[in-house]
């Protein structure tokens, strides 16, 4: 493989330019054979072994983590004193089925689907692997990266924690990722110094009591006025204990309690997600929450059972990889292919890495220009204009190349 062009950058780094048709059309097969064949979250042995293959068949030694899925693999040799920039990639899916009629390559694995893109993030950082061995070939390539290929971002708190236990930053000094977004067009990128996700925990609550009919509810606890209550006030109570600034918000997805209209039960299940904008309000929210549930059981005579599950902190960009990633994108394709982007409500595991590496996060624009469609992810008919992934490939390779000269 070699690049059609070479552009000089200010500096003595060497940007690649477009890339081969071959390298193209080979990216997209590869994006579209892991669409079809979706694995969750620590199940992705298919997507590791195809990962695996083609790395090898390039030449680089990959690694499968020693927790038997996800992999990692350097591209030239770390001297153990400059420390390396890491590319990271997510491969997991979700289980929600795909629901795009007319395509030949959605999913053949029933309730599962890439309706996140982590098949287009995975397919960017094996492009830009390829590119960068290549270049490292020639002796064009500053320093070493570490390509990351990462599992169980879905599953809380997410496989980066586990990773990260796997040596995965070792040797590490920055590590810079992207994600699709479907409401930026496919050419471009958005870039955000700061917070740019928001932190996701899990809650779940049992509530018991003594039931009966309901003709008598004073002789109760009555449970499902109790699980009214905890849905519609604790969210309130939460908000007034911290900054309204934070953004923190309990939001329900599931209550179930009782099987019959005349008996009041003895046992009712809340479950929903706590997000929050700012960090150091994420470290109280668990103290808090806690609180709020157990004022408004006691009032209702309930007992409670918490289970607050800990997901992800916000990604938090570090501004001199963001500014990185914005730089990269002008050397390559222009001031207009950069916008800024505003802060999300999402989860993402990429942060854990930022608690260690200084690190930046960038949205790859994943829509057709001009499309009107509205799309969002996690839905089953999400798909993703596939020149993105050239973009991808493009963005990461530059940033490697200019961060070598850094």
């Amino acid at each position: 493989m070699s690049l059609e062009s070479e552009a000089d950058l200010p500096g003595e780094a060497v940007l690649p330019g477009t890339l081969p048709e071959a390298l193209r059309a080979e990216l997209v097969a590869f994006r579209r054979d892991l669409h079809m064949h979706p694995e969750l979250g620590n199940q992705e042995f298919r997507t590791t072994a195809a990962i695996k293959a083609r790395l090898e068949k390039a030449g680089l030694a990959p690694r499968v983590l020693a927790i038997g899925t996800g992999l990692v693999c350097d591209i030239g040799d770390w001297d153990g004193v400059r420390p390396m920039l890491a590319l990271r990639a997510d491969i997991d899916a979700l289980p929600i089925p795909d629901t795009k009629s007319e395509c030949s390559y959605r999913s053949t694995v029933p309730d599962r689907a890439h309706a996140c893109g982590h098949d287009v993030h995975t397919t960017v950082v094996l492009g830009a692997g390829l590119v960068l061995a290549e270049l490292h070939r020639e002796g064009k390539l500053p320093r070493p990266v570490r390509l990351l290929f990462q599992p169980a971002e879905e599953v809380l708190p997410g496989g980066a924690a586990d990773a990260i236990e796997c040596g995965v930053l070792d040797g590490v000094g920055r590590i810079i990722a992207v994600h699709c977004d479907p409401r930026v067009d496919a050419g471009k990128i958005g870039v955000r110094a700061g917070a740019i996700t928001s932190a996701c925990d899990r809650l779940e609550i049992a509530l018991d009591g003594p039931g009966g009919h309901t003709a008598r509810p004073h002789l109760t606890t009555d449970l499902v006025t109790a699980a009214a209550r905890v849905v519609t006030d604790v969210p309130a109570l939460v908000s007034r204990r911290v900054d309204s600034r934070s953004g923190l918000a309990v939001t329900w997805g599931r209550v179930e309690a009782g099987h019959a209209p005349n008996v009041i039960p003895q046992h009712a299940e809340l479950s929903g997600t706590v997000r929050c904008l700012d960090i150091e309000a994420w470290r109280q929210a668990p103290d808090i929450v806690h609180a709020a549930i157990d004022e408004i059981a006691n009032l209702y005579r309930a007992k409670s059972e918490i289970n607050y599950v800990r997901g992800v902190p916000p990604v938090v960009n570090d501004s001199a990889v963001a500014e990185l990633l914005r730089d990269a994108m002008v050397a390559r394709r222009g001031v207009e292919a950069v916008e800024d982007t505003e802060q999300s409500l999402g989860g993402e595991d990429f942060s854990w890495y930022l608690e260690h590496v200084a690190g930046a996060m960038a949205r790859l624009g994943v829509r057709t220009p001009g499309e009107r469609t509205v799309r969002d992810l996690h839905q089953g008919d999400f798909d993703a204009d596939e020149s993105a992934i050239t973009v991808g490939v493009e963005l990461f390779t530059a940033a490697a190349l200019i961060d070598g000269g850094v």
